[in-house]
């Protein structure tokens, strides 16, 4: 089987899955990791936390989550088997309508689940094709669900912008698996470097319901807005190219 070719729009793309989990696996899911944090104890997972799925080249675990979750976030990084077979299967059930947008994509990463709690946020960032975009696996896109919506606030945003900065000089192309003049995002596209966060940008907001997945590219900018009432419980994850 030859391997498509990764595509600049893949790695931009905006999209949703309706119906990516019943309600049957929302309600098996929320029992499942309200059982694993009564077990461990969620300040296991929150306040007593010292790592992150973010990384910031250079710099610690500690600081990376300052700048990523400034107000903190209960974070946990291997869940149950349970759940992660739960959610790999909604995701093979979801192939065909995935492979619309995102040709490229053949797995999906393990999940991990998060929680926001009032005032906690993620900042906007792209995550990255890869630590180098010309090696293999290629990270095409993100991919979030909510189980548990929160009262007010907490909305899922990406940011679009024009501006070249964001992008490195010279282009990828087929002898590196991507399709002819495929743009490259520069590393630090995130609050730790002063040019992303003075890049002007467009937000555009989504507020999904219980169930439904999010698609957002890896060179696309995302991040949520802080939680006002309530709490909000999801799972992330992302779709690679290998």
């Amino acid at each position: 089987m030859t391997r498509p070719l990764i595509h600049l729009a893949e790695t931009l793309t905006i999209g949703s899955i309706e119906g990516f989990l019943s309600q049957d696996e929302i309600e098996q899911l929320g029992q499942l990791m309200a059982k694993h944090l009564a077990h461990f104890g969620p300040e296991r997972f929150d306040t007593e936390r010292g790592d992150t799925i973010h990384e910031i080249p250079g710099r610690t675990a500690e600081h990376a989550m300052a700048v990523y979750e400034p107000a903190g976030r209960l974070e946990v990084r291997q869940i149950p088997s349970d759940a992660e077979q739960i959610l790999q299967g909604a995701f093979e059930r979801s192939r065909e309508a995935l492979n619309r947008s995102l040709p490229s994509v053949m797995l999906c990463r393990p999940w991990t689940y998060v929680e926001y709690g009032p005032g906690q946020h993620i900042t906007a960032h792209l995550d990255g094709i890869a630590p180098d975009p010309l090696s293999w696996p290629r990270q095409i896109a993100g991919i979030s669900v909510v189980i548990s919506e929160p009262e007010r606030g907490g909305a899922f945003h990406v940011e679009t912008t024009s501006d070249h900065r964001l992008w490195r000089d010279g282009l990828a192309g087929p002898e590196s698996g991507y399709a002819p003049g495929t743009h490259l995002a520069h590393d630090g596209a995130d609050h730790s470097t002063p040019w992303f966060v003075a890049m002007p940008r467009t937000r555009w907001t989504a507020t999904p319901g219980s169930g439904t997945a999010l698609l957002y590219g890896s060179q696309l900018a995302h991040g949520t807005e802080p939680v006002l009432v309530g709490v909000a419980r999801k799972f992330i994850s992302w779709l690679a190219a290998d």
